[in-house]
């Protein structure tokens, strides 16, 4: 029988890497470019993109997978060496194209509009026009924002100091982005402790996750600083911090609304001592935090009515598939109830979410953290639109508080699902794409599975080494 291949972290990392470094090199021409450096999609270099970017994204996915094994082994490393590795495989993406997705370049024009002191909050990047509006894809051409106001004061600097040039601005959302990254990777071993988790599991699954390296920090949203925000308030809320874990989760909140469930953590965190109290004192510091930050920004409170954003007919959830379905089948039958169908749906995906949130708290009662991840999750899947990211809101959290493995483990294999989800131009889907992309994926299985049939070739030959067991 041949010897098994040893796995360590050394292989990982450098596994890893390698999927990073061609996901970086694939994206210079397959990735979310600005409309002047567009290839035409057929052209030898956008096809070897493509092929490119899905063959880094299986090797990534592969190596997190490998390395999975290794913190389950009976050496796990230490999570400052997993933090390492995590660096490593975000290192070749910090100058690449943004991929997967072209929200970034909504971000520079709404922080472009506060500046030029246009409501984001009732108009559309096409009122700014000029170059960086026309990056924004058709579609957000004439949305309002959702994004709160801590978001937009952060987009708003970023516009002043990069005075509109869209290589600077791209680079400085995504050091944005790698510092949300920075605190999540911070917060979940601490998270993990408090809630009886191994904090190496916790990183493995949160933050070297494939979903944080391709939509976090290679397409750079918003939803990095927004977790990280809440990972070290929640923190800082768990210990003698009470009221700054407050504030910071109310600021995670100020840069999109589901991180306002954080709260109910913080509460539930401080025992059923003083319930009353601390709800008083919780809500009493949001409030008072929210009417400052909005104060200073001075971006108003628009982006309260702007939730419903997100609602449009081109999303994608369930709630919006079953709308359009019903719609559809309304209108075949001559109903004038037609329109109806797709606000009902969403309404009633709304039910749902609060249903299945109080069930999770009153009933179930898990641990706060873990209640939280789940909490988030429902919100995602139950919301208006759904895109892969939106996963990292429960899993991140999910990471640090899941009390066995089976949990991590049909987690894990959603990651890796959702990781193949988008195309790396992040428009809609193309036959042309689709196919190339399962090319590039199929291309790595073959050279993992050459490897592995190397390495077990080697170790079936190797001498045992004096000293140390088989």
């Amino acid at each position: 029988m041949l010897a098994k291949a040893p796995l360590d972290l050394h292989r990982c990392q450098a596994l890893g890497l390698t999927g990073t470094a061609f996901l970086a090199l694939g994206g210079e021409t397959a990735g979310a470019l600005p409309t002047r450096d567009f290839l035409a999609p057929g052209s030898a270099r956008a096809v070897l993109g493509v092929v490119g970017v899905y063959f880094g994204v299986v090797l990534l996915i592969a190596a997190w997978a490998l390395l999975g094994k290794v913190v389950r082994g009976p050496q796990p490393p230490t999570p400052r060496a997993l933090l390492l590795v995590l660096a490593a495989w975000a290192a070749p993406l910090l100058l690449a194209p943004p991929l997967f997705s072209r929200d970034v370049y909504s971000y520079l024009a709404q922080g472009a509009m506060v500046d030029a002191h246009i409501d984001v909050y009732a108009n559309g990047p096409a009122q700014l026009g000029g170059p960086l509006a026309d990056e924004v894809a058709p579609v957000w051409q004439q949305t309002a924002t959702p994004y709160g106001p801590v978001f937009l004061a952060v987009a708003s600097a970023l516009s002043g100091l990069t005075r509109g040039e869209i290589p600077a601005g791209l680079l400085g959302m995504r050091l944005v982005a790698l510092l949300g990254v920075g605190l999540m990777a911070a917060a979940l071993p601490h998270l993990a402790r408090h809630s009886g988790a191994d904090p190496a599991a916790a990183l493995w699954l949160g933050a070297l996750n494939p979903l944080v390296l391709l939509h976090l920090v290679a397409g750079a949203h918003n939803d990095a600083i927004m977790l990280g925000l809440l990972g070290v308030g929640l923190v800082a809320a768990r210990g003698r911090w009470h009221l700054l874990g407050v504030v910071l989760v109310t600021l995670a909140a100020l840069v999109k609304a589901p991180a306002v469930l954080g709260l109910l953590a913080v509460v539930a965190m401080r025992g059923r001592r003083g319930v009353l109290r601390t709800v008083l004192t919780t809500t009493g510091v949001a409030l008072a935090t929210t009417a400052v930050v909005t104060a200073v920004t001075g971006t108003g409170y628009g982006w309260i009515a702007a939730l419903k954003t997100p609602v449009s007919p081109q999303n994608w959830s369930p709630t919006s598939v079953l709308g359009r379905a019903t719609g559809a089948l309304l209108n075949d039958l001559g109903s004038g109830l037609a329109p109806l169908a797709m606000p009902v749906w969403h309404a009633t995906g709304l039910v749902v979410t609060v249903l299945v949130v109080l069930f999770i708290w009153l009933r179930v009662r898990p641990g706060p953290i873990y209640a939280l991840g789940l909490s988030l999750g429902a919100v995602a899947v139950f919301g208006p639109a759904i895109r892969p990211w939106y996963a990292l809101w429960g899993l991140f959290l999910i990471a640090a508080a899941a009390p066995n493995g089976s949990v991590r483990h049909r987690v894990a294999a959603v990651s890796g699902v959702l990781a193949l989800a988008v195309l790396p131009s992040g428009g809609p889907p193309d036959v042309d794409e689709v196919v190339l992309a399962v090319s590039g994926g199929a291309l790595a299985l073959v050279v993992l599975w050459q490897a592995r049939q190397a390495a077990r070739a080697e170790a079936s030959v190797r001498p045992p080494v004096l000293g140390r067991t088989a």
